[in-house]
Formats: C-alpha cells, structure tokens, sequence
C-alpha cells in the first residue's frame, strides 16, 4: 500500500477504482479474483471508508460514528463473515431529552416511559388521538413532510421531544421543510422490543472493521495508493483508464456544472474517560435542540472489552457541508433529487468507461449492506456472471 500522489504505470491496470470504502474495495476484491489487475486509490489516508476502525485502551473505536451491521439478506450476512467474525451486538438506543431517557426505537417501552400505557391498544388509542387533534385536518391525504410523517406514526409528544430536535439538528433544516420518507427508516413497535434493528442478521466484527478492508485489498492483482486525490490527476486518469470505478460525489466528478448537491457533513470528538463506565449504554441519542450533538458513544459497549479503567466516548455534531468538509449522506429532498438527475444523464453519457456507486456517486441513502449488495451486483454485471453466481470463498 502506497501513500501520496503518484503516476504508476496504469497501462498495466484493467480498472481504476476511486475509493477504498465498500463499494470499491469489494470491486476490486472480486474483480481481483477474476484475473483483473485493479488500482485502488484512496484521498485518505487509510481504507475502509467511514467504515474505518482502530483499537485504543483495548476497545475498537469506530473513526466515523457508530457501525452496527444489520441485514437480511443471507448473501451479504455470508459475504461479510468470510472476513471477520461477528459479536451478534444488538443496538439498543437510549434517548436523553432533557435529563430524561426513554428507549429506541419506538416501542411499548418508550410508550410506557412516555405516557405510563401498557397495553398495545392503550397505546394505539394515545397516538390515534393526538394525530387526529394534530393532524385532523389531512383526511387522507399522504403526509407532505417530515413532521406530518411523524406524528401520523408516534403522536405529538414523543415527536416534540424524541424526534423534532434530534432530526432538525442531524438535517439542518425545520422538520417541515424535509421529505417525509426520512422518518419511515425509524421502526415503531407495539411490543416491549428495545432492538434498534429488526433484522435477522446483526452484529460488529470482533477487532472492527479495518481487518475486513485489509483481507479484500490484499491480493497480487490490487495496488493501493492512499493519500491520492483522483481530482489532483482526474484528466489524466480518464486518458489513461478505459474502465473506473467510481465512489466520490457526483457532482464535483463534473465540476458542479449544475450546482452543489446538498450533503450533510459530521464532525466526531474523542474523549478519554477517566472511568470504567461513562454512560451505561453504547449509544445515547440527544434529542433536544439546544444540545449540539446528536448522540454520544461509548465504544467499550460494542464488544465488551476491557479499556484499563478508562472509557473512550465519541460525541457526533452534524454540520453544514461545504466543499472543505467530508461529505457523510446526501439531502434526498426533491430539489435535490431533480438536480442529481441532470447528473445522472452525464453519468450515462460515460457508462461505458465510469461507474458511479455508493452514497456518493449515486446519491443514495445506502445502508452498509445495501452497498454490499449494489457492489456484488456492479461484479454480476460487469462480468456477465449468472445471478445465482456464489461470491463466498
């Protein structure tokens, strides 16, 4: 693995690929396999994406927020296990508003904590008449934005103190002025069930996830080169490659000819801890709006594992995205989304030499395993393999 800008001799190369996250290390790990030789560059200074992960005071740290794999689809949950193994961690998110805690995702617990109902249909009954005083008015008509989309699902209590601020901090705008399919990702359930995920296959990889991207960039066919920003290269890089891979955002590919897309950016504090046990719990949601950060972690709850007598914790603030700042998720808006069609028809235009993928370059929400999946489906494509293809080793 190499480091830096660098002129390599690409003519050696079958394929470029721009980013050493998931969609374009699992590319390149498959394609590998095919008996394709594969550049892999990275701007930053490892692999893995935000996927990244390092061990301090003994616990794994997770560089750019809380990952927790969750999927249902057994080919990925089999994919993934080839490379690490997992600790069957279940999220179960506390929520702090005010110094008060409910539990997440919503369910019979965070409706009891919030209204002291404990029945199913008590419940029911208690979000049935506050959306209708709220929301009386829709008849049936489809929610507009996120807060009609909210309490048509939870009410108007635990949307003002559950959802209103934390969703307003994360997206930097009213709740009125986003789309409501955002609040469809948060389950609602009228069970006493505090895991966040609904999904059959759940866990971290014990050692993190660094280990992974190690496993499937290590093969005779891949170089890496991290450190190297495809921008500082691009024309020379599209002269020389017949076939790129490509994860970075799609606008700036093209310059912004159109305008910026939105994003949302992160910024991630570490703290040491001068106790064995900080909060109680890996994950603390903060959902009142005057507090800055979204959620605070405390990694040595992922795996168990022992940290000295000390507790590294992470705090998460959203940030305004900027063009000096990382881009984390794009702002699926409709706005948005009419501009990344402009985009996308210059993509086409390219098909034959650039693939767009991942979050970025296909400005898409995408789940971890959604990238898995979206990148085993580029290697079906891309080398005509039938769809019952086992990628498994």
């Amino acid at each position: 693995m190499n480091g830096g800008d660098q002129v390599l001799n690409t003519k050696k190369y079958d394929y470029l690929v721009v980013g050493a996250g998931p969609y374009g290390a699992i590319f390149a790990h498959e394609a590998a396999k095919l008996g394709k030789r594969v550049l892999v560059i990275e701007k930053r200074d490892h692999v893995g994406g935000n996927m990244h992960t390092h061990v301090e005071h003994g616990v794994t740290v997770h560089d750019y927020g809380a990952h927790i794999f969750h999927t249902d689809n057994t080919e990925i949950w089999q994919y993934i296990q080839q490379f690490a193994e997992f600790n069957g961690f279940q999220n179960q998110v506390m929520a702090n508003y005010k110094g008060e805690l409910y539990n997440l995702p919503f369910n019979m617990n965070t409706f009891y904590e919030m209204w002291g109902t404990k029945t199913p249909a008590e419940a029911q009954a208690k979000i049935e008449v506050q959306k209708q005083e709220a929301l009386g008015q829709l008849g049936n008509r489809t929610p507009r934005n996120l807060e009609e989309q909210a309490i048509s699902l939870i009410g108007t209590d635990i949307y003002q103190k559950l959802v209103k601020g934390y969703t307003e901090k994360q997206w930097g705008r009213k709740a009125t002025e986003l789309p409501a399919f955002i609040i469809k990702r948060l389950p609602v359930r009228f069970v006493y069930n505090n895991n966040y995920f609904n999904h059959r296959y759940q866990g971290i990889p014990i050692g993190g996830y660094t280990q992974i991207f190690d496993q499937l960039l290590d093969h005779p066919l891949i170089d890496v080169q991290v450190g190297t920003d495809f921008f500082s290269q691009r024309d020379a890089y599209l002269a020389e490659f017949d076939k790129i891979v490509y994860t970075g955002m799609i606008d700036q590919f093209f310059d912004y000819q159109y305008g910026e897309l939105a994003y949302r950016s992160l910024k991630f504090e570490k703290e040491i801890m001068d106790v064995d046990n900080y909060q109680g719990n890996a994950v603390i949601n903060y959902t009142d709006a005057d507090t800055p950060y979204t959620r605070v972690m405390e990694w040595k709850h992922f795996d168990g594992a022992s940290d000295d007598g000390v507790s590294v914790v992470t705090r998460e603030y959203p940030q305004a995205w900027n063009r000096e700042k990382e881009a984390y998720y794009p702002v699926n808006d409709e706005q948005n989304m009419a501009l990344y069609k402009q985009y996308a028809r210059l993509a086409q235009d390219l098909s034959g030499q650039v693939v767009f993928g991942g979050r970025l370059g296909q400005y898409r929400y995408y789940d971890m395993d959604q990238v898995f999946h979206a990148a085993l489906n580029l290697v079906r494509q891309e080398f005509k393999l039938p769809a019952d293809y086992h990628f498994s080793e």
